[in-house]
């Protein structure tokens, strides 16, 4: 006899975001903006997957209580070959909706399209990333970004 789990319901928020970027295209379930992404994660409605290395993690910050997936390692940024396996084994399942930070959303946005390539269901990414887009003066943090927006986050 088998046993039929549901999948996790999506936070409504999210159902939108996902009707949208089906519409649109994306290969993944859909960017949240930070301050979205905050909201959800803090009421507990999902997880937050920071995907940057843990150099950056470590000397540039990271958002307290989210999980960690590597999407790439070290200083050269080396892809992670387990990336998927480990992130369904961190999130609980194919359907447990998910949103995927890094420093940029660049990354992230790959790590979400692999992840949903790879049959996970509810992987979002988060739109400017952690620390924002570099800016004319080769900078980040000073238009958008998680820190940028002051959300809630530590160094160690």
């Amino acid at each position: 006899m088998s046993v039929d789990v549901a999948a996790p319901a999506l936070p409504e928020a999210l159902e939108s975001i996902r009707s949208e970027a089906e519409t649109a295209g994306l290969p993944f379930a859909g960017g949240v903006t930070p301050a979205t992404a905050w909201q959800l994660f803090s009421e507990r409605d999902v997880l937050l997957v920071d995907v940057r290395s843990a150099e950056e993690r470590k000397f540039v910050g990271h958002v307290p209580g989210s999980v960690h997936v590597p999407w790439a390692t070290g200083t050269a940024l080396i892809r992670n070959p387990r990336f998927v396996r480990e992130l369904e084994n961190k999130i609980g399942g194919k359907d447990v909706p998910a949103l995927l930070l890094c420093r940029s959303g660049k990354r992230s946005a790959l790590a979400a399209e692999a992840a949903t390539k790879a049959g996970l269901g509810a992987i979002f990414n988060v739109l400017e990333g952690f620390e924002g887009e570099i800016d004319a003066l080769h900078q980040r943090g000073k238009a958008d970004g998680w820190r940028f927006r002051g959300l809630p986050w530590v160094q160690d």
